[in-house]
């Protein structure tokens, strides 16, 4: 039987061989550890300030850029869209300093602010599809019929697109339409906003011929990131088809995450075909791509715009709008 002894001495001759192996690595090892420590963090000094001083350089030559491209803004966008009017959407947290610089470089090209439809949390939240359904089924006009595969927010998308936009010149401006409908559509937007579900900020009279919608700032996350993202691609897509083009900006995610509202629209091949987009809307360059994305809309066409994942090149080549009126899409 091991008695007490045994243990004892044992615990002694651990302890012993741990003192002789420190005593062993500060003498024996002590300097060939010291230098490969040193060396190692000389190289990493060295390799550090070679990285701040290459980021310094990309700094300054982006500052340098930035200040060309907003000085020259106004000469580059210049007449772009003269004669079109925009509805600007802001997605639940997207930046609201970013939506004010677009705003000013889309009235330097000549179009004209139509009004800014905020849509609220409320409104992307799945759990509120009951809300939504009962609106629409409660607003929409006899002669408005969904698809059978159409989802809550299409259908909700669709009628708020009819208030707020068209595909068709003729009916820009002041409404020339029949007072019933003018006040329908009023109708639909004081509900939606009585419900919580948007607000409607300096609407003009009359719908907007194209459609910016400004994303979120951060992908949503959670559960729900990808239902959300979702909902938003519909709105972008319904825009679209009603008005004669639309816009999804905003700035390029570090990392491609399910929530991704600009990521979700390039990911689905169809929407991608009608619905551009520009990830570079925090830059003056992006928001001169904004207007061009705009034009190239007009034209028929759409892209994905930027330098994030999905984008196809930095901004769209020379366009000369040749809209074709279309009863279906604006793009």
């Amino acid at each position: 039987m091991i008695d007490f002894r045994y243990h004892l001495v044992s615990i002694v001759a651990i302890f012993l061989a741990l003192a002789v192996g420190i005593v062993l690595g500060t003498t024996l090892l002590q300097d060939p550890a010291l230098d490969l420590a040193k060396r190692t963090s000389d190289e990493l000094t060295s390799a550090n300030n070679g990285l701040r001083a290459d980021l310094d350089a990309l700094r300054g030559r982006e500052a340098g850029n930035d200040a060309f491209i907003a000085a020259r803004t106004p000469q580059m966008v210049a007449g772009e869209l003269t004669g079109q009017r925009v509805l600007l959407i802001e997605a639940p947290g997207s930046s609201t300093s970013m939506r004010e610089a677009a705003q000013q470089v889309i009235e330097q090209s000549g179009a004209d602010i139509a009004g800014r439809l905020t849509l609220t949390e409320k409104f992307l939240d799945p759990a509120g599809k009951g809300v939504l359904d009962g609106l629409v089924n409660q607003l929409k006009p006899a002669n408005m019929v969904f698809p059978a595969t159409s989802t809550s927010y299409d259908r909700a998308t669709t009628l708020l697109a009819s208030a707020l936009v068209t595909n068709d010149p003729a009916q820009a401006g002041p409404p020339s339409t029949a007072a019933a409908t003018a006040t329908a559509n009023a109708t639909v937007l004081e509900s939606f906003e009585t419900g919580g579900l948007l607000t409607v900020e300096d609407k003009k009279d009359g719908p907007a011929t194209l459609a910016v919608m400004i994303a979120p700032e951060k992908p949503f996350e959670g559960e729900t990131a990808e239902t959300l993202t979702s909902a938003l691609v519909a709105v972008a897509d319904g825009f679209d088809a009603a008005s004669k083009g639309t816009v999804v900006a905003g700035a390029a995610a570090n990392t491609a995450l399910p929530g991704d509202a600009i990521a979700a629209v390039r990911d689905d091949s169809e929407v991608a075909k009608r619905v551009s987009t520009v990830d570079t809307a925090d830059m003056p360059v992006g928001r001169v791509v904004i207007v061009y994305s705009l034009r190239e809309q007009l034209a028929g066409r759409a892209g994905q715009y930027g330098i994030g994942k999905g984008a196809s090149t930095a901004l769209p080549a020379s366009t000369t709008p040749t809209p074709t009126p279309s009863a279906q899409s604006g793009s």
